[in-house]
């Protein structure tokens, strides 16, 4: 992971130093789904989409901050990594204007659903950090969110979640890059649909709810 690092930013001490804070972050002990095999896929998804950018270099990196710090606390936990971001990324001589789109589109994952229209680099960070959505392994990616929220009591959890969900159900195309909707849009809305209602089944009364 390392040497992918160093391959967006000048190699010197400082970069290198700040590759391993990153490493060491992506594996803090808490982390469930937010880990460094997280990050590995988003940039993998995003050599998938790099086509699409205007820079791929300032989305790789903003993929490497998107959840540099995360304490389970969505929108605080961007806007620190933002925050790192900016902090960091002068340190490895990363022009200020670059600087300034890593940090723009770091917040931009707290919502993903706020996506201006023509944001290209958003567009191909969105869709790779959604990529999961739509991919082989939805249940397993349901179950470490529920485990990096453990300390939220059942009830909450559903209720936040399926808020989440309905949201992104909302938007009239999820994946806003032609290859990422070709490649996961039907089935990542198949995913949160059928996970709604199994939310909803596992309420109390929850089975006539659902029906």
């Amino acid at each position: 992971m390392r040497d992918d690092w160093l391959t967006l930013v000048a190699d010197s001490p400082a970069a290198r130093a700040i590759g391993a804070e990153l490493v060491a972050r992506w594996a803090e002990p808490h982390r469930r789904y937010h880990t460094l095999e997280h990050l590995a896929a988003v940039l993998g998804a995003i050599d998938r989409l790099a086509g699409a950018a205007d820079d791929p270099v300032a989305v790789r990196l903003a993929a490497w901050f998107h959840d540099a710090v995360y304490d389970g606390r969505p929108g605080w936990d961007e806007e620190r990594s933002a925050q790192l971001a900016q902090a960091r990324l002068p340190r490895c001589g990363v022009p200020a204007g670059r600087v300034a789109e890593v940090a723009r589109l770091v917040r931009l994952t707290a919502a993903h659903d706020t996506l201006a229209e023509g944001d290209r680099d958003g567009a191909v960070l969105c869709d790779a950090d959604l990529a999961v959505l739509g991919g082989p392994g939805y249940e397993r990616y349901t179950a470490q969110i529920r485990q990096e929220y453990a300390h939220v009591p059942d009830e909450l959890f559903r209720q936040g979640r399926a808020a989440v969900l309905r949201r992104l159900l909302a938007v009239p195309r999820l994946y806003r890059t032609d290859e990422a909707h070709e490649l996961w849009e039907r089935r990542a809305r198949a995913n949160m649909s059928a996970e709604l209602v199994a939310l909803a089944a596992a309420q109390p009364g929850g089975d006539e709810a659902a029906q």
